[in-house]
This record gives C-alpha cells, structure tokens and sequence, in this order.
C-alpha cells in the first residue's frame, strides 16, 4: 500500500471519530445549558450524528460517487477498494466513538 494511503486511512478514522465525539458532547452541553437531561441527549445526539461523521470523514458524498463511478466505467478496481477501505476507517472511528460514549453514558448496546 501506498504511504500517503495510509495517513489517508489514519486521517479517516480519527476525523468521523472526532465528528462523533465533539457533535455529541457539543450537543449534550447545549442540553445542559437548555435544562434537559445532558447524558440522555449524549446518546441521541451520537446516535443522529453517524452517517454525518462518515460523510464527513470521506470528504462528501459526490467524491465516493465520482471513485464509485471511475472505477466501474473505467475498470479501475483500485480505486472502489481505496474509497470500500476509506468508508470502513470512517464507520471503525465512529463504532470507537459510539463505543465510548456508552461507557461514559453506561448503557450497554
């Protein structure tokens, strides 16, 4: 694999993590600040926040449909798998994410 792939893969993971984490905790403060439950607006802020975070983390949505279709159209089967691993990093930071937001919250899901 190629160097500058694997930052890009590195990078990924730690930005739909850091989309999740900072959207939920943000949208937890808001509650506390508005007087509704800050833990329970956590969970349903993180839950809300997930396909956000990998949409995020994949730099927008029309550049996976431009690799999607270049490598279809033009049999460039490299790039599908780049942009396949690139959403599984983003979907791996948002389950670490989601994972602990429920241990700071307790609940086992």
């Amino acid at each position: 694999m190629e160097e500058r792939f694997i930052f890009a893969l590195i990078k990924c993971f730690f930005i739909s993590f850091g989309v999740l984490m900072g959207g939920a905790f943000f949208g937890s403060l808001s509650a506390y600040i508005s007087g509704q439950p800050p833990i329970t607006e956590l969970e349903i802020a993180a839950k809300k926040l997930r396909i956000w975070a990998i949409v995020a983390a994949i730099g927008g949505t029309f550049d996976a449909i431009s690799t999607f279709e270049k490598g279809i159209f033009e049999s460039s089967t490299i790039d599908v798998m780049k942009q396949i691993l690139l959403i599984i990093m983003a979907m791996g930071g948002v389950k670490s994410a989601l994972m602990i937001i429920s241990w700071i919250t307790g609940e086992l899901s």
